[in-house]
């Protein structure tokens, strides 16, 4: 069981789930303890033993579920809300998220349908065609399910400015549409989720906006990097991983990573490849085959960002984007 960390007017109970996922040591999520109440930021990942650590971790602060007031989520990926159901079966609370992350956690039937039919006409149009066969078949079973999947709770809409809890809610989109960071001025800490991890690259995944329209993942990503950087906090606890102290360079490690990725694909591009899912076949190889879904958003994402930037442009021929430099 982790330490809690004393604040001036506030207790963090971190509580660590060790990872799931291949490149994810640990799983946070942060109880924290104020006079005025009791919060959960995120909500770790839907297991026995997460929800175990979560109870001993109520024990420590001295309380148990029927103290908690509130679940505050810095976005909607499974591995940030997986205890919400079991929370809201035994404690009836508000869950606080952006907007964004409502029709998300809803399963809201029509945004679905329109996020199946934006990835559809997507990869047929980035060259891929039925390369996401398998990604189509589990959202498609999502759509089925999700009457009975769907959260049934009060979701409070939060963004830019708010204020609860004694945190700022900070927009910082990019990994997810809905990406909030919650910061404590006074105190000089945040807590933001997975806008970056120490010890592991984060994705800007491409989702559509409500509208349907493409979101810019990778210039959101950018931009929330550098917000991290001018938010004055001394800590970051994040959602994986050790909490991050050095933020300004590790921001600068990750842009110029994202810099390396623009000029390769500027390379490639210049040596005639056009199409987006060939690019991304000579760029991540054997991936291509295994992480499509995952693979494919980072090299649309930073495509966008370079026509963005005035460095490439796109024509369509026979239904597919061929780019080409500027």
């Amino acid at each position: 069981m982790a330490e809690a960390i004393r604040q001036q007017t506030y207790t963090i109970y971190p509580i660590i789930q060790p990872g799931i996922y291949p490149t994810l040591k640990t799983i946070n999520f942060y109880l924290i303890r104020r006079p005025e109440g009791l919060a959960l930021i995120d909500a770790g990942v839907d297991t026995d033993d997460c929800m175990e650590r979560f109870e001993d971790t109520l024990k420590q602060a001295g309380a148990d579920i029927r103290d908690l007031d509130a679940i505050l989520l810095t976005h909607h990926h499974e591995d940030h809300v997986g205890l919400v159901p079991r929370i809201l079966e035994k404690r009836d609370i508000p869950v606080y998220a952006h907007r964004d992350a409502v029709p998300r956690l809803r399963l809201d039937r029509e945004f679905l349908e329109m996020r199946l039919a934006f990835f559809k006409q997507l990869y047929i149009e980035m060259g891929g065609g039925d390369r996401g066969a398998e990604r189509f078949t589990k959202m498609e079973e999502t759509i089925r399910n999700s009457a009975q999947n769907a959260l049934r709770t009060e979701i409070i809409e939060i963004g830019e400015g708010d204020r609860l809890f004694g945190f700022e809610v900070i927009e910082t989109p990019g990994h997810s549409p809905d990406s909030i960071t919650f910061l404590d001025a006074a105190g000089r800490v945040a807590f933001t989720g997975d806008v970056l991890i120490d010890g592991s690259s984060v994705n800007a995944i491409i989702d559509p906006a409500a509208n349907g329209s493409r979101l810019p993942s990778v210039s959101q990503q950018r931009r929330s990097l550098e917000r991290l950087v001018n938010l004055g906090a001394d800590v970051l606890y994040t959602g994986h991983h050790e909490p991050i102290r050095n933020t300004a360079g590790l921001v600068r490690d990750r842009i110029s990573r994202m810099d390396r990725k623009c000029e390769k694909l500027l390379g490639l591009i210049g040596s005639g490849i056009t199409v987006p899912a060939k690019l991304t076949e000579t760029y991540y190889k054997d991936l291509y085959r295994t992480q499509f879904p995952l693979v494919m958003s980072e090299i649309i994402g930073h495509l966008d960002y370079l026509e963005e930037q005035g460095k490439i442009s796109k024509s369509m021929e026979d239904g597919v984007w061929h780019y080409k430099l500027a």
